[in-house]
């Protein structure tokens, strides 16, 4: 009986350990998506801007620089594509760990979770087919 126990007792902090990673992963996706809604809209403002210098101000760590706007607009849409890529390497390891979740709780994995979208030359076979 003291053998069941500890097993039980092993596999619900396995339970609490994955789920804690799982909030975790979510949390961080809520922080990367603010951080990339921003740089949008900074990169957004930055192309309706017709200002009369060109010259734009970006907060550079602890430090502010002054560099064309066209510079800017390059350096914040460097940053918003590292931030998505950021964000779908935070959602593939949520998809791993919310699978090993359900088969510690032996539960069935949920359906149509780990499907991808079709890449452009997959979709363009298909369409060729059609």
């Amino acid at each position: 009986m003291d053998k069941d126990m500890n097993q039980m007792l092993e596999d619900l902090s396995r339970i609490e350990v994955v789920a804690e990673d799982i909030l975790a992963g979510r949390r961080e996706l809520i922080d990367l998506d603010r951080q990339r809604n921003k740089t949008r809209e900074a990169m957004r403002a930055l192309q309706q801007d017709k200002g009369a210098d060109k010259k734009a101000w970006i907060c550079a760590g602890k430090m502010f620089l002054k560099v064309d706007q066209k510079k800017a607009v390059q350096m914040l849409s460097k940053d918003y594509d590292i931030l998505d890529g950021e964000m779908s390497r935070v959602r593939t390891s949520l998809k791993v760990k919310v699978n090993e979740l359900h088969d510690l709780e032996h539960k069935d994995h949920l359906k149509g979770f780990n499907l991808s979208p079709l890449s452009s030359a997959e979709l363009k076979s298909v369409q060729s087919l059609l």
